[in-house]
């Protein structure tokens, strides 16, 4: 499991990602409505399969369980994303990422062998690959805005992204402490 929300993701205040081995994506929920939402992801393309295109992205904010049984989470404006596209004009850049997000439905069953699960829909019913719990103490980053938000863009060269990679390696793990009790956090993968 690597891809978990928290400290040791992403870093808001230079808009910056510790790379995890693995691909996978990793929700937080609080008690008291607030979320955080870490995901990093590759996209094939059929038709040009040497063009996979990598996406890593982090946002939090509040959420709210509607009336109906869906979930609408509502980010404070500091989140951001990376998108990597060797074939595509600008091949690596990094931008402000704060989209609302509605899920459908959701669910959390016990799995006699893998524990607690979350289930999501997305907003056309589709559902996420589920969430194993991986912890009930708090993994997220201070719930409030960690930086001035400015819609902006920045690309990212490769010598950029290897000193950020060797720099995020050597930072403490709790640099920007923790927030509230977790209620349920996982990974699109199983924990071994």
């Amino acid at each position: 499991m690597n891809v978990l929300t928290g400290s040791g993701f992403a870093n808001p205040v230079d808009m910056s990602f510790t790379y995890p081995n693995t691909t996978g994506v990793s929700f937080s929920f609080t008690e008291d409505n607030y979320f955080e939402i870490a995901r990093y992801r590759f996209q094939s393309n059929g038709s040009e399969p040497n063009c996979i295109q990598g996406v890593i992205d982090w946002s939090h904010g509040t959420y709210t369980l509607q009336p109906n049984g869906s979930i609408t989470t509502v980010p404070f404006g500091d989140g951001f994303m990376q998108v990597q596209d060797a074939c595509a004009a600008v091949s690596n850049f990094i931008q402000v990422y704060n989209q609302t997000e509605y899920f459908e439905a959701w669910n959390i069953f016990l799995d006699s062998t893998l524990g607690y699960q979350l289930l999501l829909y997305q907003y056309d019913g589709t559902p996420l690959p589920q969430q194993n719990l991986y912890s009930t103490t708090p993994n997220m980053l201070p719930t409030e805005n960690l930086r001035n938000s400015t819609t902006t863009t920045t690309t990212v060269s490769k010598r950029e992204l290897v000193k950020r990679s060797a720099a995020s390696k050597t930072r403490g793990r709790d640099a920007l402490g923790l927030g509230a009790v977790l209620l349920v956090a996982g990974a699109s993968s199983l924990i071994l």
